[in-house]
Parts: structure tokens; sequence; C-alpha cells
């Protein structure tokens, strides 16, 4: 009797709970809503967003999207590995551009076809010890336009040697030689050198076809040959040099597997930077060419604000100021995006051109109007790119963006550069790693009774260690506790760049506490 009415009660508790579903489904779609799958549709629609639309448009979020992310920003995603997955939504896991990294993967990511998903950031770490020792060894050194490949087997002896071209006809043959000197795929382990770009694609095939593939970085193969007494070097030599370093290597070998997520968010942050170094360069130059043609202008306003670029694609010179009526002049300073009140007037202007100690130079007229439609092509496209980049990292990595700009000093453009970098902080297993990652771990030379003095080692990424240390000259002039962390070391006598660094280790160390334990900068911390 009682079973019996507990199973009616639990059968009519069950159909309120359908409903009650049901109906909260219905009204959340009448909404414009859609929650299934909502990482998958979030990613797909942030994909269309920023590669398919023109000019760069930004990620203009849906509703759907914007819900998707406010919901989404307290929980942690995850890598997602979807192997062998025919869906054009992922693509080919790619080595890293970047010659930072000292070992590749060795175990692709997908065990069936070497495919990443889309989905989230990569967090996940691979490891080639613990099984079997493979049997064949790969060695390939990649150039643009033909490669050689050198395979050994367990013991070092020679299995096969190939000169093959860059083509989908020379990465068969590749294969084919392989596969007729392995009897399975899995006792297989390739390794490329990292060239620049040449190797992606190769070692994109070879994760395809189910093979462990490794890239390595050629300071290690440097190091490698120079075991050897003898100076020989060609391609065939090379190839078997990095094929017996892998076998040498092969049970301690372990790196991170980078996803193509975390590829495409590096990518676009370097591009980033690249675009900001341009605009300084451009600044530069202009400046140079404004004082041979109306050096009184730097004096009077602004070059960096819209208002004076557009005064001088117009009249780049003192002659032409001269020459222009006060009312071309006025026109351009009442544009509609000049919202602050200017300082000057156009009657200011024409009178410092008449004035002016400026040389007569058309050419320079020419390059300077050049200059200046360069620079503000480059300052939206930067903007730009920042735009992305902010909300990339708020779709993917909202939790660590607002941990990192919770700290005085740290603004968005050096949080996502830094995060884009990083990756993952659950990928170092020790605040050294991120350190030695970064390349500002002390190098230190002794012999004897000689101690030379320290310095940062500068191996590893450069682009990480750039950015560490602006956020770092900013926490100093806005952060109390960080500054005085550098007064300190300044009164101690350290000089200004050993003393900013030594402010830099303590900043990643506490970043590093706060992105583990996911917990803000607060008052209490300081």
């Amino acid at each position: 009797m009682y079973q019996a009415v507990h199973r009616a009660v639990s059968i009519t508790l069950e159909n309120v709970v359908h409903k009650v579903l049901a109906l909260a489904s219905l009204t959340i779609q009448r909404c414009g809503i859609h929650l299934i799958p909502l990482t998958r549709r979030l990613q797909l629609e942030m994909s269309i967003s920023i590669w398919k639309q023109p000019k760069l448009a930004y990620l203009f979020l849906s509703p759907t999207n914007k819900y998707a992310i406010k919901r989404g920003r307290s929980v942690r995603q995850e890598n997602s590995v979807l192997p062998g997955s025919p869906d054009p939504d992922y693509s080919l896991f790619p080595a890293s551009l970047s010659h930072d990294r000292m070992i590749g993967p060795t175990k692709s990511p997908g065990k069936a076809g070497g495919l990443v998903g889309r989905q989230t950031l990569s967090c996940r770490q691979t490891s080639q010890g613990g099984g079997a020792m493979p049997e064949l060894f790969v060695g390939i050194d990649v150039a643009k336009d033909t490669s050689s490949a050198q395979g050994i087997d367990s013991n070092g002896n020679g299995r096969f040697s190939l000169t093959f071209p860059m083509d989908s006809e020379g990465f068969m043959q590749l294969w084919k030689a392989i596969a007729a000197h392995s009897k399975d795929l899995s006792d297989v382990t390739a390794a490329v050198e990292s060239t620049a770009c040449y190797h992606i694609n190769l070692y994109s095939f070879l994760t395809a076809r189910g093979i462990a593939a490794v890239v390595i970085n050629p300071l290690l193969i440097s190091n490698f040959t120079k075991l050897s007494l003898r100076k020989t070097k060609t391609d065939k030599k090379d190839a078997m040099s990095i094929a017996q370093f892998l076998l040498a290597h092969e049970a301690s070998i372990s790196q991170l597997a980078v996803s193509q997520d975390l590829q495409d968010f590096r990518d676009i942050a370097r591009e980033r930077e690249s675009a900001g170094n341009m605009l300084t360069v451009h600044k530069v130059e202009i400046k140079r060419l404004l004082q041979s043609t109306f050096p009184e202008l730097e004096r009077i306003g602004n070059l960096s604000t819209r208002v004076i670029q557009d005064f001088i694609a117009e009249f780049p010179s003192a002659r032409l100021v001269k020459m222009a009526k006060p009312k071309a002049i006025q026109k351009i300073l009442q544009r509609k995006w000049v919202e602050t009140k200017l300082t000057y007037t156009a009657e200011d202007l024409i009178r410092a051109a008449k004035q002016s100690v400026a040389t007569i130079s058309p050419a320079k007229e020419l390059l300077l109007q050049g200059k200046v439609r360069t620079l503000q092509h480059l300052q939206e496209r930067y903007e730009g790119l920042t735009k992305i980049l902010t909300e990339y990292c708020k779709a993917s990595m909202l939790e660590d963006f607002e941990i990192m700009t919770s700290i005085d000093g740290i603004n968005k453009r050096t949080a996502t550069t830094f995060l884009a970098e990083v990756g993952c902080i659950g990928n170092y297993a020790s605040l050294k790693k991120l350190i030695a990652f970064a390349g500002i771990d002390p190098m230190v030379y002794q012999s004897g009774k000689f101690e030379g003095s320290s310095r940062i080692s500068r191996r590893g990424n450069r682009h990480l260690r750039r950015v560490i240390w602006l956020m770092t000259t900013c926490v100093i002039q806005h952060n109390t506790t960080f500054k005085a962390s550098y007064m300190k070391k300044r009164g101690e006598g350290q000089p200004f760049k050993k003393a900013v660094f030594a402010t830099a280790h303590k900043l990643i160390r506490v970043i590093f506490a706060m992105l583990s334990q996911k917990t803000m900068f607060m008052e209490a911390c300081r």
C-alpha cells in the first residue's frame, strides 16, 4: 500500500516538473532566447561575426548571444576534443607559429583525425610517457619547396629515407613510406622542426592521418647536433638528427595541446600588437615630416587627435595654410566628431603659418598626406581588433578577464593580450613554469670565483614578456601595493629595469594565485 502511494506521488511530481519545464522553455523561446545548445550556438555565431562580416564587424551580438554570455559568466568552459568529427565547425589542430614553444605535443589532440573542437579555449595537456615505446621514429627537416624525412627504429637503425615536395603528392609519398615500414600507426611518432609557417600543413596532414606528431624548437635540435664531433650539414643529416633526438627524448616529451580557438585568439592579439607598432612608426614619421613643412603645428595641437590629422591631410604645410581661406580651415575644425572645445582657432593656425620657418617641399607635402591617411586606417584597425579581442575574451574567458581587470593598472587591452598568450592557467603546474614561459626567469653565470651579473633569460614568449612589462609599468603608477614594492627595490639600489622586473615577478605571482583560486584583487588583499 505504502509503495503504491509513493509510486503514484512520484509519477505526479514528475509530470508536474515536466510541465513546468515545458512551459518555461516555451516562454523563453517566445522571448527570442534559445538555450540548447548554448555553448555551440554562441561559438558558431561568434565565428560568423568575426570572420564573415565585412570590415571586421566587431562581434555584433544578438539578444541570444547576450543572454548566453550573461548566463555563462560563472561557468568555466573547458577544452572540448571531438576526434573524427565531420562537422565543418571544427578544424585541424595546427602547430604553433611561435618559436617560443620548446616542444609540441607528441599525441595528436584527436586520436582519430587530429580534430580539435572550436567551442572553447584549450585547457588540456598531453604527454607521451607511460605507454609502449613506438617502433618507428620519423624526423622531418621542413623547407618551403622540398623536405627530407628519415625513419629509424627503436634501436636507431635506419628504416627509410625520403625527399618529397611540399604538396599533396609529396605528402602521400611520405604517408606511403611510413605505412610501409610500420604495422600500426600507433607505433609511429613523427617530429618536425618549427619552421616559420611551412611546417603547419604537414603537421596537420600527419595528425589527420592519426600519426602522433610533435613540433620541436630548432634550438633544441641545434644543441643536440653539437654533441657530435662531425660538422656535416645536409637536409638528410638534419632529418636524421631530428629522428635521433626524438628517440633519445621520447619518454620525456610533454607539452600543451593548443586548440584552434586559442591559436586564433593569439593571432588576433599579435596582429593588434603589430598594428600598434606600425602606429608608433607612422606617428614618428609624421612628426619628422612636419618639422620641415610646418614645425609650429606640433606646439598648437595634439597630433593624435582626429581634427589635427584631418587638418594635416588637407593642409600638410605652412605654405598651403597661408594660401587657404579661413572658412575652409574653420570648416575642418567644426566637423561633427569634434566633441571637445578646441584651444585654438583657424586664425591661430593661419598666424602660425605666416610666421613659420618651414621650407617648401611639395614632395614632403605629398608624403605627409599619405602618412596621415595610413595612420587613420591603422587607428581604426587597432580599435576594431581591440573590440574583437574584448568580446572574444568575455565570451570564452570572462571570469579570468574580470579577475585580471580587478587589479588597478591592468586594462582590457593588456588583460586580453595576457590571456591570449597564457591561455588556461591550469596548463602551468607551478608559478616558475609560467615565469619561464614568459622568459623573465633569472639567468646567472658563475664559474669558479667569477660571478657574472644576473639578467633575464629572454628564452620564452616575447609577446607575453612585452605585455608583462606594460602591465607592470602601469600597476606601478596606479596600484599602491606594487608601487611600494617597486620603490623598495629602488631604495635598495637596484637600477630601473631590474626593479621593474622584480615587481613583475610579484605581479605574476599575484595573478597566478588569483587565476588559480578564482579570487579578485580586493582591498583585503592589499
